[in-house]
């Protein structure tokens, strides 16, 4: 029975952890996300009618919507729950606008409430206070959307037509990209310098040994490039040796506060599970979604975190109170700070109405709950929780010393700092990881010392050094970079980066973001023909302008008046462009990465063509995308890939010869393939040249006589090939792992509970591992070359885990009677009749799903079966009882005859019967 009340959220899940806060009074159904959305198409939203936009259901919201409205039409009072963020707020409003469509809204109250968390008191709370759907927010999301939209399908196509081979252009994504790619560029122009360092090794008085680093010589400072060379390193050796004795010429002491971080926003968690369990930004903002919609723990469904896409770092009261008394009570209260600390984000446009992450409950601390989560939302979740501890506690203190180490004439001094930790405060809980170039060395210790103590020099130790490129993006560092220019917002960091991947412009290589020729070649096209659509400020103005529309300072529609008045204009200057002039400025801009300098053979000029000899190679557009040919064409027809030295992992010009196995003695291969790149052992070497001369004779022969001649039985083994793992670089391949390869399926060991072996190896769906008859594939993270017993045995105890859930019964099918049911399997949860199995969608849990959800699934699924192979979709099998009772079917009327033409006509106009109806009638919003 429905009750009089409707709240409405977005997820199953969500609607079944607050559907056990709320009494019988309360019916909570779930959305499935956005319900409506621009058809992907052009003419979607229209600029010449003032920015109208069309909006139609998903393919699956007219389910959801219609199970909605049959909750509504007996309902008082609608509540729209969606969460508290812009992207909430936007769903509200198209659940408020259906509602109007459908004349539901004149007969039931639709209000809009929030909540910062999914907590039994957060529920009520916000069911008290409830508010309209904001305009403001409403209109910001509709220019976000309607700009996305417009670049998207107004520059795509630019480029598809200017640039073959690439994909879509997303407003943000570009941006980005571009990003990726100017470090790669910053790399490959890097020119190592070379300098020196001279530690020294000294003994106190009381025997204490430390190292001091020159800092001093012959009354001068050295910068970092001081000693240049060795001869410059050797000379200061000899001075250091000449010197008669060293003293302590200066102690300094000062004592430093280190205050503790403010508690995660969305960007700052990414960053953290990023540096600190090795988890990608879309892994730990789906953990992060399940923390927030409720886990069950001993039979209560609870959300064990606050909302997790944010950029505020303010704490409710009641949180900052529990965390000092909890401090207090753990720790003791000289690590509780004299007052509550208050923090305010750096973030631009920060939404400092939201709070930050936390836990819902601190007293629930992890060894509470870890009997209740997988291990990776137990990571996550401890994570959390000691950032948002250790943000209330009090600093820590730490005594920094440096002491000057001087020569009895002064013209060699040497230095050494370090740092005592005198209280750890926050350090007790929790300390920040840092990003690559990062320098602390508040872990080094020093003996005491007193000025003018004598010294025993020990060991000169010079080092040489080189200065090193800028390092390669990681997911953390990327999302920092863009949170400092303003680009993008906290929900859309981890679309940006896997819409990036998904589109094959970048590629993870251990955890840094390099990117591809594709994802260079549309960077260089972009910043020519549109630079001022990819500039960082003009972006980050843009998304400033957006917020203005939210804070309802500006006009939405005069936002995207001015965007599109010089956006379109630029799109119509490229119609002009030619092929030739897209060449040659994509040329220019990335001549030095695809023909760097003295890469041509025998270190000559890398753009001479190895064919011809005359010829200058340079890049070149084809119906397929861009590769490198020689501008002799077409009297010389030599062309390459768009490759450069192993670009993309992939072999540019034939296989990469590696050795020689020591065991077989036969080649071993770096190789290319249709379907990947693979390392190949074998054929012998010489055997495929003699193939091809005997292929040559052959059609000589035939040529001659005009038979073909009998071809000779070839008794040589069928090489061995490998496909690579995903993520690793062709380029870095060597012998010793092509080897490692070729030898797989490998014995990690012996099961410590069952004593069977288990395996690591790599199989059509990539690398696994592999007890009795169980499998169960690697992830990104995990090396099947390196892989060992514990992380075996973990990954194994998943998958048993996930195997051992039992089928859970929906009922029986209405036309056969048998038993329709729901389980998990290796490509997700699924349901179950007869021999027939569907998927069951993302987004829909699979514990709510009902017996008339899980039909239209069966029904939809053998649909399109059928239709794959060309038949009618067949009725479900009929009970026993039936069978019996129907009639024969008619004899099949023979080709020709009145009763064939006639049955014909018949199936015809079925067929017509059984089409589906039109869509209903698409939304205009103007």
């Amino acid at each position: 029975m429905t009750g009089s009340n409707v709240v409405i959220v977005e997820s199953p899940a969500k609607a079944k952890t607050i559907n056990k806060y709320l009494g019988d009074d309360f019916t909570v159904l779930a959305s499935f996300g956005h319900v409506r959305d621009l058809p992907a198409r052009d003419g979607s939203v229209r600029p010449d009618e003032d920015f109208a936009m069309e909006w139609e259901l998903g393919d699956r919201s007219k389910r959801h919507i219609d199970e909605i409205a049959k909750a509504v039409k007996g309902a008082k009072r609608v509540y729209l729950a969606t969460d508290p963020d812009r992207e909430g707020e936007a769903i509200a409003w198209h659940l408020s606008e259906l509602l109007k469509e459908k004349r539901l809204s004149d007969k039931v109250e639709v209000q809009r409430i929030t909540f910062n968390e999914i907590t039994k008191n957060a529920v009520q709370a916000a069911l008290k206070a409830p508010r309209d759907v904001s305009r403001e927010l409403v209109d910001a999301y509709l220019a976000r959307r309607a700009l996305d939209y417009l670049v998207g399908f107004t520059l795509s196509p630019v480029l598809w037509r200017k640039l073959p081979g690439s994909k879509s252009a997303g407003r943000v994504q570009s941006v980005a990209l571009r990003l990726v790619c100017e470090r790669e560029a910053e790399i490959e122009a890097f020119r190592p310098q070379e300098y020196w360092s001279i530690d020294v090794g000294f003994t106190t008085p009381a025997g204490a040994a430390f190292n001091a680093s020159l800092t001093h010589l012959d009354g001068k400072k050295l910068d970092k490039f001081g000693l240049p060379n060795k001869d410059a390193a050797d000379k200061a050796v000899v001075k250091i040796k000449a010197a008669a004795s060293y003293t302590v010429s200066s102690v300094e002491r000062r004592q430093v506060r280190r205050n503790p971080y403010a508690p995660f926003t969305t960007s700052t968690l990414q960053q953290e599970a990023s540096r600190k369990l090795g988890f990608g930004a879309t892994r730990t903002m789906r953990l992060a979604q399940k923390l927030y919609e409720g886990v069950d723990i001993g039979g209560e469904t609870v959300g064990l975190i606050t909302y997790m896409r944010t950029d505020g770092v303010t704490l409710s009261q009641e949180a900052i109170e529990a965390s000092r008394r909890l401090i207090g009570e753990h720790w003791g209260e000289k690590y509780v700070p004299a007052s509550p600390r208050v923090y305010k984000t750096a973030a631009k446009n920060a939404q400092e109405a939201h709070e930050a992450i936390r836990p819902t409950d601190l007293f629930r601390r992890p060894e509470v709950v870890s009997a209740y989560l997988e291990k990776d939302e137990l990571r996550l979740y401890e994570l959390i929780w000691k950032r948002t501890l250790a943000s209330q506690m009090e600093s820590a203190v730490l005594d920094q010393v440096s002491v000057d180490v001087a020569s009895t004439t002064k013209d060699v001094v040497l230095r050494a700092s370090g740092s005592i930790l005198v209280f750890d405060g926050f350090m007790r809980v929790y300390q920040e990881d840092k990003d690559d170039g990062a320098d602390d060395d508040q872990d080094r210790r020093l003996p005491a010392m007193a000025e003018r103590d004598p010294l025993t020099r020990g060991p000169i130790e010079p080092a040489q050094h080189f200065t090193q490129p800028p390092p390669r993006y990681t997911e953390a560092s990327l999302v920092k970079k863009l949170e400092e220019l303003g680009i993008g917002r906290p929900s859309t960091y981890a679309s940006i980066l896997q819409v990036l991947q998904d589109r094959e412009y970048v590629r993870l290589d251990k955890r840094r973001f390099e990117p591809s020729d594709r994802g260079r070649l549309v960077t260089a096209f972009l910043k020519n023909f549109f630079n001022r659509y990819v500039e960082y400020n003009f972006t980050a103005d843009l998304e400033n302008q957006l917020d203005e529309v939210s804070g309802g300072r500006i006009d939405w529609k005069t936002v995207l008046r001015e965007f599109w008045k010089a956006f379109s204009g630029a799109v119509e200057g490229t119609k002009d462009l030619t092929i030739t002039q897209v060449l040659t400025a994509l040329d220019e801009e990335l001549g030095q990465h695809f023909f760097p300098a003295g890469s041509g053979n025998g270190g000559t000029d890398p753009r001479v063509c190895p064919q011809c000899g005359k010829g200058r190679l340079g890049l070149k557009l084809g119906k397929n995308g861009a590769f490198i040919g020689c501008n002799n064409y077409p009297e010389c027809r030599y062309t390459r890939p768009l490759a450069v030295a192993n670009d993309d992992g992939q072999e540019a010009e034939g296989p990469r010869d590696l050795g020689d196995d020591p065991e077989t003695g036969m080649p071993v291969t770096v190789r290319r393939g249709p379907y990947g790149v693979y390392v190949q052992l074998g054929p012998p070497r010489g055997h495929e040249e003699k193939q091809a001369e005997e292929k040559r004779l052959a059609e000589e022969e035939k040529a001659k006589t005009g038979k073909k001649p009998k071809a000779k039985k070839d008794d040589t083994p069928k090489p061995k090939r490998v496909s690579l793992p995903r993520g690793m670089a062709p380029a870095d391949i060597d012998l010793e792992t092509a080897l490692a390869l070729l030898a797989l399926p490998r014995v990690v060991g012996n099961h410590p509970e069952t004593g069977q072996e288990i395996q690591a190896g790599i199989g059509r769906f990539g690398p696994y591992l592999k007890h009795g008859t169980m499998y169960k594939s690697l992830t990104a993270d995990d090396d099947v070359l390196t892989v060992g017993m514990n992380r075996a045995v973990d990954l194994l105890g998943e998958a048993a885990k996930k195997a051992s859930t039992p089928a859970v019964a929906l009922g029986n099918h209405p036309k056969t009677g048998k038993p329709v049911t729901t389980g998990s399997g290796r490509f997700g949860p699924y349901v179950k009749h007869a021999s027939l199995y569907a998927s069951i969608p993302k987004g829909t849990d699979a514990a709510t799903l009902t017996l008339a959800q899980g039909l239209e699934l069966l029904a939809a699924k053998e649909a399109k079966d059928a239709a794959k192979k060309g038949k009618a979709p067949a009725e479900a099998e009929a009970p026993a009882e039936e069978k019996k009772a129907a009639p024969k079917a008619p004899a099949k009327a023979k080709a020709g005859t009145k009763t064939a033409a006639k049955a014909s006509t018949t199936k015809k106009a079925a067929a017509n019967t059984d089409k589906p109806k039109a869509p209903a009638k698409k939304q205009v919003q103007a």
